[in-house]
């Protein structure tokens, strides 16, 4: 039996705009019409698992057809590269394996589409033999057509400049401007760079480049600040790209006092959110580096959740972070409170417009700790933040669910509305026009619960 809430969202002036303030008020029914287990996955120990990309999408929708990619453990293969990544296909009597590749490689593959009806599966396999640890790997991209799904998949790979020394640790970026025709894929080179490459609407790889990383002067030691699961956006051959710092603890007192508490003598720093662009990709150029947000005085941590371009161009950034880390709270922070939210930012003409809290917990607020989210895009120019909430409310009631939220065109958050979803994701995929999918009025759902990756599709209807 279908499940369904009322859910009372805003109106809009123009199907261009997005809507109105939280005054004026139209009634709409979110509907669960699907919630169920696509496959289940054994942990490669490889540091990776099927949500490892989650800045990009593992799922897409084409017309009424939808599409996953998922990953599996080679039988007593070794790590790192011990996986094969697989292609779904939803069909009426479940989810179709209509692809196994052969080629061993660590990550979870991202999708991408066009509205023409070309899939596109990003892959990363190693060139290592297999018995080694780690080594040199040649991106690839498969092209499918959703038309005839099962036909072999031809290769479209990318032309970088020069002869870039990729390895398995890609952290690469996949985004689709869908109705263009045209792609982006970036993947890091260790702490230096990320190299880019362009394919433009006639399917030729016409532009290649290096974005270099932010540089961190004010370090105990001054070195480049490595930019990890970021957001990518391309369109009109704009792309905007949005990371967060992962590099090793740069501050010698808390990697020596983290060194005591682990044992270890590394730990990652995930506390700057950073921001660029590039107004024509073709030319090769980016912007300078724009940090969006911080929780470096306080050794907090900040993850990128998604990105937006408005009919206007004001690009909006989605993120979670909490303010503190509590291993090191209680001797170098003891003062401190401790804070979550789920934070978004206008950027406008290259500076940040306004920074919205979506929505927060922490002490002295509430017990709720708001996680992972994504914006959505509907037919009529919506846009919805669908994330996960979690903690406890006032009266102590355990919160485990996913909500949903509408932003009016000033950025202003309407009121939050619980999902029925039986199985609440605490981190997910979309159907993302990031990845070239249209705006839809249902969601696609994507994620993982323990040991299975799950799906549900959520109807929006007038």
């Amino acid at each position: 039996m279908k499940l369904e809430v009322i859910l009372f969202l805003l109106t809009l002036t123009a199907p261009t705009t997005l809507s109105l303030g939280q005054g004026q008020l139209a009634q709409l029914k979110v509907t669960v019409e699907k919630e169920e287990s696509v496959y289940t996955y054994e942990q490669a120990d490889n540091g990776a698992g099927p949500m490892w990309c989650h800045g990009n999408t593992s799922i897409v929708r084409v017309n009424d057809d939808v599409f996953a990619s998922g990953i599996e453990l080679i039988p007593g293969a070794k790590p790192l590269n011990n996986c094969v990544p697989f292609l779904l296909q939803r069909t009426e009597s479940g989810w179709k394996r209509i692809f196994q590749d052969r080629q061993r490689t660590r990550e979870p593959c991202p999708m991408a589409m066009f509205h023409e009806g070309k899939i596109f599966l990003s892959t990363n396999p190693t060139l290592t033999p297999p018995d080694t640890y780690n080594g040199p790997s040649q991106p690839d991209i498969l092209e499918f057509q959703a038309a005839a799904p099962s036909e072999a998949p031809r290769s479209v790979e990318p032309v970088w400049a020069g002869k870039p020394e990729f390895t398995e640790h890609s952290y690469r970026s996949f985004a689709a401007d869908g109705q263009r025709g045209e792609l982006i894929l970036l993947q890091n080179i260790g702490y230096t760079h990320a190299e880019w490459s362009f394919r433009d609407s006639h399917a030729k790889w016409s532009a290649q480049g290096k974005l270099d990383w932010p540089w961190g002067a004010g370090y105990d030691q001054p070195q480049p600040i490595r930019v990890c699961y970021p957001t990518v956006a391309l369109k009109d051959r704009r792309v905007f790209f949005c990371g967060v710092s992962d590099i090793i603890e740069p501050n010698t007192a808390w990697r020596d006092y983290k060194l005591k508490l682990t044992g270890r003598k590394w730990d990652y720093d995930f506390r700057r959110l950073f921001y660029t662009w590039s107004d024509d990709i073709t030319t090769g150029k980016f912007h300078d580096w724009i940090e969006i947000a911080s929780r470096e005085k306080t050794a907090g941590n900040i993850r990128p959740c998604d990105l937006y371009i408005a009919p206007n161009d004001d690009i909006y950034v989605l993120w979670n972070e909490r303010a503190l880390d509590n291993r090191l709270r209680a001797k170098l922070f003891p003062q401190a409170k401790q804070r979550y939210a789920l934070e978004c930012a206008i950027m406008r003409d290259g500076k940040i417009f306004r920074r919205i809290t979506l929505v927060e917990g922490g002490e002295g607020i509430s017990g709720l700790q708001p996680g992972s989210g994504r914006f959505h895009l509907t037919e009529e120019g919506r846009l919805l933040v669908i994330y996960y909430q979690g903690g406890n409310e006032s009266h102590g009631r355990p919160v485990s669910e996913n909500r949903i939220l509408e932003l009016d065109r000033e950025g202003n958050p309407g009121k939050p509305v619980t999902i029925p979803i039986k199985h609440p994701f605490t981190s997910f995929f979309t159907a993302t026009v990031r990845a070239g999918c249209r705006p839809a009025n249902s969601i696609d759902m994507y994620g993982s619960e323990g040991a299975t990756m799950r799906y549900a599709r959520i109807r929006l209807l007038k």
